[in-house]
């Protein structure tokens, strides 16, 4: 199709207030340090269709008052003088607009399926080899209309939510029309705040709950792969499992403990780990969005870090269950932090128990449109499980053979699918035998549909013997 698309570039210029440096937010530290532990871009990425009767100089006219109303867009980064990264917010700049002009003989969904396939691409480049900035925009244009937008995002200057509320400037996105505080803090004066007093404080009380966490860790939470040169997430694959019988089983669940579908699907993962692993107790990561803490709700920019929790399984899944719920609100009151701080934590305890120790072990419930709309069914008329269990066959599950580095030995995403447990998982193949994680990822969907009508379900994992640095 190349010849049937003219590719071209119009240069926006743009300005807007806010210039000057800044150190890093808590939440850029935290995305910065898995940027560099992994080979993955962290870009956020969509495909949107446009208004009707837009032109390529609509767009262009949008994208420079989006620049210039946004300093987190206007963002570099670098070292200070301190050689410390450091966030530099310009003033003014130009940025390119990447135009795809389409024949006019083609048909108006060539332009969509070239989009939808240049969100990926775009997804898994880094932006820094395109564009100066932490945006990178194209259109496709189609008999002088401008149809479809390509958005990628950087992820050191927004975070899910954070793209969300930007492109609802755009007129895009599932949050056009909620209002959003046109005062919210930007992201350089959130990182400035961060080292006031008070904040520090929130960052210290948090480090107390870290410590109980992390003082008794293993070395690594799935152990070693008895290679003399293991080093966890060097080689990782990505698997995707999807299941209708899994979805329908924790929404009932959470019908019957009432409970969010949230908890109930981090006990129920957490419990299929370690059905899977033999881990127990499992302490591990969770993603933590924090704009529920006064003044971040509308935050342009990252402010996701991680939290951590403890789950042990020596009763039942509802049990564990009872404790995500506890444990989960006790996590997120203290997922707001310094990550130099914790390193500093980490480091301590590593020279007081005499071996180094990380978790590598983390579950990410991206669900945002799908979550609400799971807790409400939870309150519609129950199934019954023989309705369930009809749904077993439509279980699909799919390797990506694709090797990366990553961060973690286990990383679990729950993904915003609708009406189904859609799960997408990293693991470490030197530690995971593709057919453990294949028993783990079914071990989800079993513990939920065995326990979405009883309550003394066993969590089916024994307890593992103390693992410690040698």
């Amino acid at each position: 199709m190349g010849e049937r698309i003219v590719q071209s570039r119009v240069t926006v210029p743009f300005s807007g207030p806010g210039a000057g440096t800044a150190p890093l937010s808590w939440g850029q530290k935290t995305i910065l340090q898995d940027m560099r532990n992994s080979d993955w871009t962290y870009n956020i990425s969509g495909a949107h269709h446009l208004p009707e009767g837009l032109t390529v100089a609509d767009v262009a006219e949008r994208l420079s008052r989006l620049m210039g109303k946004h300093s987190a867009l206007r963002t570099r980064f670098g070292t200070d003088d301190d050689g410390k990264p450091c966030q530099v917010v310009h003033g003014s700049g130009e940025i390119d607009l990447e135009v795809m002009t389409f024949a006019d003989h083609l048909d108006r969904t060539d332009a969509v399926d070239h989009g939808n396939r240049l969100w990926l691409k775009w997804m898994a480049s880094p932006l820094e080899e395109h564009t100066p900035w932490p945006l990178r925009m194209g259109v496709m244009q189609y008999r002088g209309e401008a149809v479809y937008l390509v958005l990628t995002l950087g992820h050191l200057v927004v975070d899910g939510v954070g793209g969300l509320l930007l492109m609802t400037d755009l007129g895009l996105g599932e949050l056009v029309g909620r209002p959003v505080d046109p005062d919210a803090v930007r992201l350089a004066d959130l990182a400035r705040q961060e080292a006031t007093p008070e904040l520090r404080r929130v960052s210290d009380r948090a480090m107390r709950y870290w410590e109980t966490h992390l003082r008794a860790l293993p070395p690594l939470t799935f152990g070693e792969s008895g290679a003399p040169d293991y080093e966890a997430g060097r080689r990782c694959r990505n698997v995707r499992f999807q299941s209708r019988a899994a979805y329908l089983a924790v929404v009932e669940i959470a019908r019957r403990t009432r409970t969010d579908t949230g908890r109930v699907l981090l006990a129920v993962i957490a419990t299929a780990i370690a059905r899977a692993t033999g881990v127990n107790p499992l302490t591990l990561h969770v993603a933590a969005g924090n704009r529920y803490r006064p003044g971040l709700a509308d935050v342009i920019g990252s402010v996701v870090q991680n939290a951590v929790l403890t789950l042990d399984f020596d009763g039942t899944v509802d049990d564990v269950i009872a404790q995500a719920r506890q444990a989960t609100t006790a996590a997120l009151m203290n997922s707001y932090y310094d990550p130099d701080q914790l390193a500093e934590l980490a480091a301590r305890l590593d020279a007081e128990r005499g071996y180094p120790a990380r978790i590598t072990c983390r579950i990410n419930d991206r669900r945002f449109s799908t979550r609400a709309r799971a807790d409400a069914v939870a309150e519609a008329v129950p199934l019954t499980e023989d309705e369930i269990r009809a749904r077993l066959p439509e279980t699909h599950l799919k390797w990506h053979k694709f090797v990366y580095r990553w961060t973690d030995q286990l990383f679990v995403n729950i993904e915003d699918h609708p009406d189904t447990v859609y799960l997408q998982v990293v693991s470490d193949t030197e530690a995971f035998p593709a057919e453990q994680v294949e028993a783990m990822l079914y071990a989800v969907e079993e513990v939920a549909v065995e326990a979405a009508f009883r309550s003394d379900v066993p969590t089916g994992a024994q307890p593992r013997p103390a693992v410690t640095g040698a």
